[in-house]
C-alpha cells in the first residue's frame, strides 16, 4: 500500500505543477500517471432491513470539453510513478488516500500534448486504484475542477476518453469484482507490482 505524501502544513504552499521541463518520455511516448479514486457508501435495500456497501468513483470535469475524467498528468523526473499519481489526485481532485492496486498501462494519443519529444502526441498512462481517505475543501485546481462521485455504471456512461473507460471497466471493475478488496481497512492489500521498475521497458 502506498500512502499519501502531502501533509496539512504543506497545503498552503502547494500549487499545481506546470510546464514540461521535467516530463518523462520514452520512445516517443509522454509518460503519464493517474488513478481512479474510490470510496464505499452504505446502500439500504428496499425493505430497509439490510444494507450493503456500494463503491463509488470520483471524477472531475474536463477543461476542454464535455464528459468527465479521472485525475492524471505527467510523470516527472524527480518522483516515482506512485508519487506522481498521488500528486495528480491532490492537485486536480483535492483528495488524499492510499494506492491499493496497479491497474495497468493504457496508451492513447492527444493533440494537445504534441511536442518535440512526442510529435504525434503519444502517451502511456500508468493507472492505480486510490482508496480515498480525505476530501480537501481547498486544493490547487479547485477554481477549474468540479468533483463528482458516481457509481461505476454512471462513470462508464460519462467518461470522456475511451482509454479511461477501459481502465475503469477492464482494470478497476474486474479487480474489484475478483474480491481484491474485502473491507475498507484491510491492511493486506498492496500495489501488486511496482511499475516504476519496469515501466520504461513495457
Amino acid at each position: 500500500m502506498i500512502k499519501g505524501v502531502f501533509e496539512d502544513s504543506e497545503m498552503s504552499e502547494l500549487v499545481a505543477r506546470t510546464g514540461r521541463h521535467q516530463q518523462r518520455y520514452e520512445a516517443g511516448f509522454r509518460l503519464i500517471a493517474g488513478c481512479i479514486p474510490f470510496k464505499y457508501i452504505n446502500s439500504c435495500e428496499t425493505n430497509g432491513d439490510t444494507s450493503e456497501k456500494v463503491v463509488e468513483v470520483l471524477m472531475i470535469n474536463s477543461a476542454s470539453g464535455p464528459g468527465l475524467l479521472f485525475p492524471k498528468g505527467g510523470w516527472e523526473n524527480d518522483e516515482t510513478v506512485e508519487e506522481a499519481a498521488l500528486r495528480e489526485a491532490l492537485e486536480e481532485a483535492g483528495v488524499r488516500g492510499d494506492l491499493l492496486h496497479f491497474l495497468g498501462y493504457y496508451k492513447f494519443k492527444s493533440k494537445t500534448l504534441q511536442d518535440e519529444f512526442s510529435p504525434e502526441g503519444l502517451c502511456k498512462a500508468s493507472m492505480f486504484a486510490l482508496l480515498v481517505k480525505e476530501e480537501l475543501q481547498s486544493w490547487p485546481e479547485q477554481s477549474t475542477r468540479q468533483r463528482t462521485w458516481l457509481t461505476i455504471p454512471e462513470a462508464i456512461e460519462r467518461c470522456r476518453h475511451p482509454w479511461m473507460r477501459e481502465a475503469l471497466e477492464d482494470g478497476f471493475s474486474k479487480w474489484h469484482a475478483d474480491g481484491m478488496i474485502t473491507t475498507m481497512t484491510d491492511e493486506d492489500h498492496v500495489v501488486s507490482s511496482s511499475p516504476d521498475q519496469h515501466f520504461l521497458n513495457s
